[in-house]
């Protein structure tokens, strides 16, 4: 009996799994807010009234892809927002680990970057959770660090942000220029590279 529930339990998570790849695919030319559940069932394969058993409705499921794009990634987000310093080599780590990560998985930042400020409120907001619990992990870092030491706890979690607003704003831009080559792609880099150069000098004298 156990191995017919387990059975049941596989077929669930692989329907579920396949609604959600279908909307990222659907996602990549609309937004969620026009996106229809119908769309998404046919692009999945299964019945409509399938989608019901894994959503309550498109809302909830932008949710749960805003969990599987972001929640996962917060041990790769301090990773990145942690390298950001003076040194070259550092700002190289950060900037390749974004790169990376747009490559690998560019249907999921495309997503998050759209409806950011989409019109599906319950979406943003859970994006905007997601990126807050990043700026909390780094201001709290950052609260480790002897050139920050000194600073109100404010002016840290300014900071923070303005690192996680860069880390979205840089994934966006290495999204729009992956489909014109390596040279667009590398001009995104630089600039990256430059804006985070440009945040450590002012990191440095913001208490002078």
């Amino acid at each position: 009996m156990s191995h017919i529930v387990g059975a049941r339990q596989a077929q669930k998570q692989r329907t579920r799994q396949a609604l959600m790849e279908a909307a990222l695919v659907l996602l990549e030319n609309q937004s969620l807010s026009s996106l229809g559940l119908r769309e998404v069932t046919r692009a999945a394969g299964v019945a409509p009234t399938a989608f019901y058993r894994h959503f309550r409705d498109t809302a909830d499921l932008g949710v749960t892809l805003v969990e599987e794009a972001l929640g996962g990634l917060h041990t790769v987000i301090r990773s990145t927002l942690a390298a950001t310093g003076d040194s070259a080599v550092r700002i190289d780590a950060a900037v390749g680990l974004i790169a990376r990560h747009v490559h690998a998985y560019p249907a999921h930042v495309r997503f998050v970057t759209r409806e950011r400020h989409g019109g599906v409120r319950r979406v943003r907001d859970a994006i905007g959770g997601q990126l807050g619990l990043f700026a909390d992990e780094v201001a709290a870092w950052l609260a480790t660090q002897p050139d920050c030491a000194a600073w109100s706890e404010d002016d840290r979690r300014m900071l923070a942000h303005v690192y996680v607003d860069h880390m979205v704003m840089t994934a966006s831009a290495f999204l729009e220029a992956g489909p014109y080559g390596e040279e667009r792609v590398e001009a995104a880099a630089t600039l990256a590279r430059r804006q985070l150069r440009l945040i450590g000098l002012g990191r440095r004298h913001w208490l002078d």
